[in-house]
């Protein structure tokens, strides 16, 4: 029903007016009594399969949504009813900023995928604070957090820790973007050096606190071999909690999309379809390379439900969708975690059967 009747009419408008649409509209959704909980009823699986604790979060199930489509923390709530175990939100920036000029956001149907130079457009910090003061305690909220455009890369770190402190008490966990393309050297700041100054004022605040609000990084997969391995060095030294892998990707090798309208559309980072191979790479790099002593959200490409499984058994704890829940649709959560629920009792009933032959 979505992919043969709704997409195609939601197509047909430009993406970010028919995202800001269904903002709109998840909004208003908050106001009627009771639409919550027949979203939950509509595209929610709970089952004690699907639950995971991970970085000392206890979460519903491990499926949640990446950072770019709640920027200013509006509609975690109802996100949460669609089934996501997790919300993250952002790319928040100390102060508000429009972004990239327009057009910004660009679908490449042949390729299940979208390229996108937003820019961290988002409202600010202060009214993320607003939207997030009258959150649940078990609403899962992550904040993604980046620098205002206009900050020179030797002051990112001021910002970063603005935004970590005055945040602090209204997300569970924090993401330190530092791999966007679509902001002017902003990925220069993937940098172990660079890195230990954002961490150091970040890491000295959170001893201070009462509450523990894990910090994780998150990485391009335009990263060579070596660049990872200096991102897991930083991961170790500084004591952080996770990697997020991986970022959107400035590659257009391998596209579907005739390669005159890829030129057209311009710089930006490509995510969906083109992306599943080289972010699963990544996931599995780490995992290995750390022996899975730290937690991986593994986010990018993941458009099937065989591309989540594949995903978590790559060494994901955690997965995100953005570009799959576009082209997929709201029940696409619903998909993931049938199939992992799927997953789990089959294994259970193998392992059953194991220990019934070894008697």
């Amino acid at each position: 029903m979505y992919k043969k009747v709704i997409r195609p009419i939601l197509f047909l408008i430009p993406p970010e007016i028919i995202h800001r649409i269904i903002v709109t509209a998840l909004r208003v959704i908050h106001y009627i009594p009771g639409s919550r909980m027949l979203l939950r009823a509509f595209c929610a699986v709970r089952h004690p399969s699907l639950e995971r604790e991970v970085f000392g979060i206890r979460f519903q199930n491990p499926v949640g949504i990446a950072a770019g489509f709640d920027k200013n923390a509006e509609v975690y709530k109802e996100l949460l009813s669609l089934g996501f175990g997790f919300t993250e939100i952002g790319t928040v920036t100390p102060k508000a900023q429009p972004g990239n000029p327009r057009p910004r956001l660009f679908r490449l149907p042949e390729d299940n995928a979208l390229i996108n130079r937003m820019g961290f457009n988002n409202q600010g910090m202060e009214n993320a604070v607003r939207n997030l003061r009258h959150r649940r305690p078990h609403q899962i909220i992550g904040g993604n957090l980046g620098k205002n455009t206009q900050t020179r890369n030797e002051d990112a770190p001021a910002d970063y820790l603005r935004l970590f402190r005055n945040l602090y008490q209204y997300v569970d966990y924090f993401i330190i973007n530092v791999s966007c393309p679509n902001v002017a050297n902003l990925t220069s700041l993937q940098d172990k050096n660079n890195l230990n100054l954002i961490l150091r004022g970040l890491i000295d605040f959170r001893r201070g606190q009462n509450q523990y609000r894990p910090i994780l990084l998150k990485i391009s997969p335009d990263l060579t071999d070596a660049q990872i391995d200096d991102m897991i060095d930083v991961l170790v030294e500084t004591g952080l909690d996770g990697i997020v892998a991986t970022n959107t990707t400035t590659r257009r090798d391998g596209l579907e999309t005739d390669p005159a309208t890829v030129a057209a559309i311009g710089n930006g980072g490509l995510s969906g379809g083109p992306l599943t191979r080289r972010s699963l790479e990544v996931v599995r790099y780490i995992h290995k390379k750390t022996e899975g002593r730290f937690p991986i959200i593994g986010v990018g490409g993941i458009m099937t439900e065989d591309d989540a499984v594949a995903m978590l058994n790559a060494g994901a704890s955690l997965i995100q969708i953005y570009t799959g829940f576009i082209y997929n649709g709201p029940q696409f959560v619903k998909r993931i975690c049938k199939r992992l629920k799927q997953e789990a009792e089959s294994k259970t009933k193998t392992e059953t059967r194991s220990e019934s032959g070894q008697r």
